[in-house]
């Protein structure tokens, strides 16, 4: 049983954010809930009545300094932490303007480890059992039609894998999602094949039943592209979009 169990989300506004929050409820774990969108946050729970079993927080991914302070006023010390903060522009913008590959590199990297190693290095949290981030196929390998937000995406990745070496010692599993296209509002605009199109809840099914495999990777056929983009010689992938 979860009852006593709590989860922490970071960027809890995201889609896939909010089905998580469900379904981590459904399974009896009290959740908070963080993000610099409050309202939007609280709108949310109102609408599902799930106001008993959340704690919306505000959490800005970029405001570093206030990461510390953020950690230490949590009243209950997390079980599970979910880091799903994530933004996106771009490639042609992101070469074009450094201010937004500032801002995918902040939400989607440094932020992300700023609050994770204060996470991560408290000891006297023996609540700690798992931490979760959500990376992305765009990370696997670099292709000209993304490189930029995938640069940032395989710096998470990589973070990811290493912290999970160095939490194995105190028996804290760390996993992180790689996930190809969802029908999110990160994604609102794109010209995306709908056939590889993932439902936000299912991807967050994934995420919320984590085993002890450090990927987790939705969907068979994202799986195999995953396999694909892995093992492809370089002189094929320079030929992809």
């Amino acid at each position: 049983m979860n009852q006593n169990k709590t989860v922490l989300i970071l960027g809890a506004n995201s889609d896939v954010a909010k089905q998580c929050i469900k379904q981590y409820i459904a399974k009896g774990f009290s959740v908070i809930a963080a993000s610099r969108n409050t309202q939007s946050l609280e709108n949310f729970i109102q609408q599902n009545n799930l106001n008993s079993k959340v704690k919306v927080l505000f959490f800005d991914g970029a405001d570093f300094d206030s990461h510390q302070q953020f950690y230490d006023k949590l009243s209950v010390k997390p079980h599970l932490v979910v880091y799903a903060a994530g933004f996106l522009v771009d490639n042609e913008k992101a070469l074009s303007n450094f201010k937004e590959t500032q801002q995918m590199m902040t939400v989607n990297y440094m932020g992300a480890v700023s609050i994770l190693n204060i996470i991560a290095t408290d000891e006297n949290n023996t609540n700690l059992e798992r931490i979760i981030g959500l990376s992305s196929l765009s990370g696997v390998r670099g292709r000209k039609s993304n490189f930029v937000y995938g640069s940032t995406k395989a710096a998470f990745t990589t973070y990811l894998a290493g912290l999970r070496q160095e939490l194995a010692q105190r028996n804290i599993k760390v996993n992180v999602l790689v996930s190809g296209y969802i029908n999110t509002k990160i994604n609102a605009g794109l010209e995306l094949n709908k056939n590889l199109l993932m439902e936000p809840d299912y991807v967050a099914k994934h995420i919320v039943n984590a085993g002890s495999s450090f990927t987790i990777v939705p969907n068979f056929k994202w799986k195999l592209i995953y396999f694909i983009l892995k093992v492809l010689p370089e002189s094929l992938v320079a030929k992809l979009p």
